[in-house]
């Protein structure tokens, strides 16, 4: 039987590991199995180990069988060293040995305690993963304490999470000890443990702050119907109220911009563009693309597509920089939209030709041409044709078809544009001679 002492330097370990006593019981049996196996052998199954926690005991066990000529002395004792131990033993008896735990030596018990702490950590490592598999999508805070080209590595109680390059946001600087925020993007079981990604770049983790900062969409008063982002410099998030004497908008931003301050604020800068839903498609698309305001809108709902025309000086506005407007405006109202000058766009209607209007074209050939992407002749007539004969619906006859139906009628609105042209010209040459004439 061991010493009680031996057992309580055990559960202290375990209790600043925060192991259950339970476990910890197991653990013991366990490693000390481990240390029968070191001395005696890996095939031996005549051993046991019972620990009585409450007791303080562990009791170790081997089972042996009495003969009279002894070939292996792990698992047989003769009859002559049995009988000096029980006088009424007899050949062929089962014969129960208790093994001084001092026999297995002073390494064997430091290889013990390192066998012990080992299983503490994979206890701990196993508890990390659960913990945070549980809080996927949560956000977490924690303290830089190492910064690779790559990786930052980020400290929250025990746990390690790992922040990538390509998680962060392109604005962001650390510095160890920093204290950082962000969403549990994933949890999964690495080779060496738990691996915990976190994310800043990502549409949940501007999701999650909006829930924190704003009580009235964690109380679901306020609901958040879509969100992008462009990490960093810009995004867009969509809200909507069922409540009608609620202003979803005016709750966002906060009194004075305090709530939304403070969201800006922890994304280093990042301008958030905030939009009032509506289930008008129009109205959306336009609330949507603001700053800019377009003149008119020509919506294709079956597509989904769009034109937006706007004043020639502000274009540039409307698109954004990189194209950043128009991208996460197509991304929050799920239409492809396209933004032109007001002075281009008369000859871009007049020379364009939609697909969906020609007859040739079945609406099951228009669905696999929108899922490309394709929407116009221009479109079609650019299109790879290995990529076209792949859809449903195309072979090289239909797509040949299709492409000189398109030609006819580009040509058709060319020779109409010519026509109008000359008559312009005509008409401007006759003002001019009516104007000669009366001088």
């Amino acid at each position: 039987m061991i010493n009680k002492s031996i057992i309580e330097a055990f559960t202290s370990i375990a209790r600043e590991k925060n192991v259950d006593r339970t476990n910890l019981g197991t653990i013991i049996e366990e490693l000390f199995m481990t240390l029968i196996r070191k001395k005696y052998g890996e095939e031996r199954e005549n051993f046991s180990v019972i620990v009585n926690m409450e007791k303080g005991e562990i009791e170790i066990y081997q089972e042996m069988e009495v003969v009279e000529d002894v070939s292996d002395p792990v698992v047989e004792i003769s009859i002559e060293d049995a009988n000096k131990l029980e006088s009424d033993i007899e050949v062929g008896d089962p014969f129960i040995v208790v093994i001084d735990p001092t026999s297995f030596g002073r390494r064997l018990i430091n290889t013990a305690k390192q066998y012990l702490n080992q299983k503490i950590r994979d206890i701990e490592k196993e508890s990390i993963f659960e913990e945070f598999k549980a809080r996927v999508g949560e956000i977490a805070v924690g303290n830089v304490h190492q910064i690779q080209r790559d990786n930052v590595f980020v400290n929250i109680d025990k746990a390690e999470m790992l922040l990538p390059k390509t998680e962060q946001m392109i604005n962001d600087r650390f510095r160890r000890g920093q204290t950082v925020r962000g969403i549990i993007r994933s949890v999964e079981w690495k080779s060496k443990g738990p691996q915990i990604i976190l994310s800043r770049s990502s549409n949940d983790f501007l999701k999650r702050l909006f829930e924190m900062e704003i009580p009235e969409i964690e109380d679901e008063i306020i609901e958040i119907k879509k969100v992008s982002r462009v990490p960093g410099d810009r995004s867009k998030v969509v809200v909507f109220s069922a409540d009608k004497r609620i202003d979803a908008v005016g709750a966002c931003v906060g009194m004075r911009g305090s709530r939304i301050q403070a969201i800006v604020r922890e994304l280093n800068g990042e301008k958030i563009d905030i939009v009032n839903w509506s289930k008008q498609p129009e109205i959306l698309i336009t609330r949507a693309l603001s700053p800019a305001k377009p003149l008119n809108l020509f919506i294709d709902e079956n597509r989904p597509y769009c034109i937006a025309v706007f004043e020639d000086e502000e274009l540039p506005i409307a698109i954004g920089k990189n194209g950043q407007n128009i991208k996460l405006t197509s991304e929050i109202t799920g239409y492809t939209i396209d933004a032109v000058k007001k002075s281009e766009y008369e000859g871009i209607k007049k020379n364009t030709v939609y697909l969906d209007e020609l007859d040739i074209i079945s609406k099951e050939q228009l669905e696999s041409l929108s899922k490309e992407e394709i929407f116009i002749g221009e479109e079609f007539l650019d299109a790879d044709r290995n990529l076209l004969i792949k859809l449903d619906g195309f072979d090289s006859d239909v797509i040949t078809n299709i492409a000189s139906a398109i030609q006819k009628i580009t040509d058709e609105q060319e020779q109409e544009q010519e026509q109008e042209q000359d008559k312009e010209q005509e008409q401007s040459e006759n003002n001019n001679e009516i104007g000669t004439e009366e001088g």
